[in-house]
């Protein structure tokens, strides 16, 4: 660090400076804990304000936010982006990245130092030496820490919105999750009336003699498989209001009255494959995961740029203006020069060097397996696509055969067993057709998530976002 010696006034002539310092400083302010749970409540859902163009994909930023007459799905994942907790800790990490960078651009305060001798000695005068330092070092670096610092923050911003897309899909997951949860609880309930009413009329008839123990074991086999779906079915759904009400930031208590239409369309449609094909060989540049880390990159290249420039020799140069205490002044030079014989840098040099080959190395194999998962949804889609068609397509004749089944059971020309399997087979495939919707949709969802794009509805291009966080 150089050092630059001056003379300057009587040290109570610093007094007034100092104060003003002290008075441009931050204050200390206590900020205690809450002791209670602070979850969004039913009350307090209502007075949620949201503005769509803090969203960050476009269909978002162009849906109106209103609770009033219930939640549609983009209104769902609008309320995950506004309140979900893991993405507030994700905007406090954006403050904290934004602060070091504000912190790096500061030039470094100069040090004042003041120093006087008393002699005992009569006839002698008193020695001061008066002194104003600074780092210049600090400021050489300045300009790769700052660009170092930039980036990370934009790194860290692009994170965010990668967990804002994350936190999107897995908000519209959890709302076809509970349609189809809502739709098909129903259709369980009424498998397992159907199969206990088969198993208590034939355990009566088994008691009058009427009947084989084999067949009433199998009518109570059947019905303990019907009652355990329905168990399973309201613990899973259960599991699902919990984990959408954590993801939305909820008290346990809210009850979301979800709205709207969660059908799928066709994916197969050649203008959707074509924007499709379209957001993937632009992946790279639309990704904020990808942006990211292309910013952790260059924030990188310029930690080992400044660690290069640390290498070389650090040379300070200063003037000395001094008074000993026989009263003669002293004016002259000082050069200070750092000899890189055995450290040089070289290990900080080596150490940044092998971090950016590991950024880079990180930053290909996301960008590959992003190609692979994008491949695999696409395939997985119209497999399910395919199957989803077969079942609907069977699902009329198994309810036409319910109907009949019905028909003949109201006039006594159908024993209960053959009813309650008609109609068993058509609650069934309802329930298979159901959950063929609900994997279909979800996959869908994962592939919006992957492109960061609507599909299928009209594909638009959210790279305005992109740049917008990558400034």
């Amino acid at each position: 660090m150089p050092v630059f010696y001056a003379t300057s006034a009587p040290l109570r002539a610093l007094v007034p400076l100092c104060a003003l310092l002290i008075g441009g400083c931050t204050w200390y302010h206590r900020e205690p804990l809450a002791q209670r749970d602070t979850s969004t409540s039913t009350r307090t859902l209502e007075r949620i304000r949201i503005d769509p163009a803090t969203m960050p994909l476009p269909e978002l930023a162009a849906h109106r936010f209103d609770p009033s007459d219930g939640l549609d799905i983009d209104e769902v994942a609008m309320l995950a982006v506004a309140n979900n907790p893991d993405l507030k800790l994700a905007r406090d990490d954006l403050g904290i990245a934004r602060a070091q960078a504000y912190s790096a651009g500061l030039l470094p305060d100069p040090q004042l130092s003041v120093s006087s001798d008393y002699p005992g000695a009569a006839g002698t005068t008193r020695a001061f030496n008066y002194g104003l330092s600074i780092d210049v070092m600090a400021i050489v670096l300045r300009s790769a820490n700052q660009q170092s610092a930039d980036a990370t923050v934009a790194k860290t911003d692009l994170g965010l919105l990668w967990q804002e897309w994350q936190i999107v899909a897995q908000a519209r997951q959890l709302f076809v999750k509970t349609r189809f949860q809502q739709d098909t609880l129903p259709l369980l309930r009424q498998q397992r009336d159907l199969a206990r009413t088969r198993y208590e009329r034939m355990a009566d008839a088994h008691r009058d003699g009427d009947l084989t123990d084999d067949t009433l074991t199998a009518a109570l086999t059947a019905y303990s498989d019907a009652r355990k779906q329905f168990t399973d079915a309201e613990r899973a759904a259960e599991q699902t209001h919990h984990d959408l009400n954590a993801l939305l930031g909820l008290s346990p208590d809210v009850q979301l009255p979800l709205t709207g239409n969660d059908a799928i369309a066709p994916l197969a449609a050649p203008t959707l494959d074509a924007a499709v094909d379209a957001a993937l060989a632009d992946l790279a540049r639309r990704r904020p995961d990808l942006i990211a880390l292309q910013a952790g990159y260059e924030a990188q290249e310029q930690k080992y740029r400044a660690a290069v420039l640390s290498q070389f020799p650090s040379l300070s140069v200063g003037f000395v203006r001094a008074r000993d205490t026989s009263n003669i002044y002293t004016s002259g030079f000082q050069i200070n020069l750092s000899l890189p014989i055995f450290n040089r840098n070289q290990g900080n040099v080596a150490i940044e060097k092998a971090t950016r080959r590991r950024l880079r190395d990180e930053y290909q194999s996301r960008l590959n397996q992003a190609y692979a998962d994008v491949a695999h949804l696409r395939a997985d889609d119209a497999i399910l696509t395919r199957q989803l068609q077969q079942t609907e397509d069977a699902l009329p004749g198994v309810d036409l055969a319910a109907r009949h089944a019905a028909a003949a059971y109201a006039d006594h020309d159908l024993a209960l067993g053959a009813y309650t399997d008609a109609q068993s087979a058509s609650l069934a495939k309802r329930v298979d057709v159901a959950t063929l919707r609900e994997a279909l949709a979800e996959q869908r969802v994962g592939l919006q998530a992957l492109l960061g794009s609507a599909i299928p509805d009209a594909f638009t291009s959210d790279q305005t976002f992109i740049d917008t966080h990558a400034k």
